[in-house]
């Protein structure tokens, strides 16, 4: 029975699943980082207070936690939050809030992923009018709802999916509903 051990199916499962941890923790420790950029003291900062929670709640070792923010208030790493706005299938709004070292290229890859899933970049307000802030969090909701048609909501669900899994993208928002599983 060549070709079926164990032992390299264990080192395949756990390959994805170390990858798919990975880019989860670059992520949550892309946030530390900016969040300590101002004070890196978080009984004083309760944005880092609450992106340290929201670390530890995905398991991410103390270590890298405290690594992240000892980087960002030496100043080495010079991350920057940028918020894209756009427009995807059926003219819905989205919001993409990213945390990057280099602003032009992160959009620059967000627009070739719009421009493959029939979505339009827009520029600065274009689409924040379509939004509300929504709790403590800094997240957003939409003000009012907009319905496409189901083929549209599929290539908008997609392109969604694409959007987050973008290295630097942090959290995407749209104006349609989605629906419940």
């Amino acid at each position: 029975m060549a070709g079926h051990s164990h032992w390299k199916q264990i080192k395949v499962q756990k390959g994805s699943a170390d990858a798919k941890r990975a880019k989860v923790f670059s992520k949550l420790l892309a946030a530390v980082a900016v969040a300590a950029k101002g004070e890196a003291n978080p009984q004083f900062n309760p944005r880092l207070r609450t992106a340290i929670a929201k670390a530890k709640e995905n398991q991410v070792p103390q270590e890298n936690i405290e690594r992240a923010i000892k980087k960002a208030s030496e100043k080495n790493e010079n991350l920057e939050e940028v918020r894209i706005e756009c427009y995807g299938p059926g003219g819905a709004a989205i919001i993409a809030e990213a945390i990057t070292s280099n602003s032009n290229r992160t959009i620059n890859e967000v627009r070739l992923i719009l421009k493959e899933f029939e979505g339009k970049l827009g520029g600065p307000g274009s689409a924040t009018w379509a939004f509300e802030p929504a709790g403590n969090d800094g997240g957003l909701k939409p003000k009012f709802a907009k319905e496409i048609n189901d083929e549209d909501r599929k290539k908008l669900s997609v392109l969604i999916e694409v959007l987050e899994n973008q290295d630097d993208v942090q959290r995407v928002y749209t104006n349609v509903p989605r629906p419940n599983k």
